[in-house]
């Protein structure tokens, strides 16, 4: 089984990471008007999953702003969703109060299937693990980084080259 700290406090996950080179699991997320966002919708796209435990805390705060600026400088080709356990009214709050506007929120509230199908999913908190996953164009997963410490960011520049390689 795989873990995480959060502040030094192991958190457990459930399910399995899966691996890079491997086909992405599918999911059903939220988007904020309640429509069903799965990896099909992202199909031909260069999709980052971005996880995090919830948008409105400060680490995951600074986080997807950092993804809503890096978002400019990349390519069309490439969408940015920001998930998390948070009801998708408050992701559209969030969004809203913080001028994000390049990356796309959505919740994992209803089913968790995108933290259990991709391993992030802390048993004790039902919330998401700080992860990141790029997905190729045709759906295979180039890339994976698990946070080790939830209150942690991640390593951006890794992100941004994966995302790089495949644009």
């Amino acid at each position: 089984m795989n873990t995480v700290t959060f502040q030094g406090n192991t958190l457990h996950l459930e399910g399995n990471l899966p691996a890079v080179g491997q086909k992405a699991p599918d999911f059903t997320l939220l988007a904020n008007d309640l429509s069903p966002r799965g990896l099909k919708d992202y199909a031909g796209k260069v999709l980052v999953l971005v996880c995090v435990p919830s948008l409105d805390t400060p680490v995951c705060d600074m986080e997807v702003r950092r993804f809503n600026t890096e978002a400019a400088a990349l390519s069309d080709t490439v969408k940015i969703v920001a998930a998390s356990c948070d009801l998708p009214f408050a992701q559209a709050r969030w969004c809203g109060a913080a001028g994000v506007t390049a990356v796309e929120s959505a919740s994992d509230y209803k089913d968790v299937s995108l933290g259990k199908n991709y391993g992030v999913l802390i048993q004790e908190l039902r919330l998401l693990a700080r992860a990141i996953f790029v997905i190729a164009p045709d759906g295979t997963l180039a890339y994976s980084q698990l946070v080790p410490e939830v209150t942690h960011e991640p390593d951006y520049a890794a992100v941004l080259e994966a995302v790089k390689k495949l644009v």
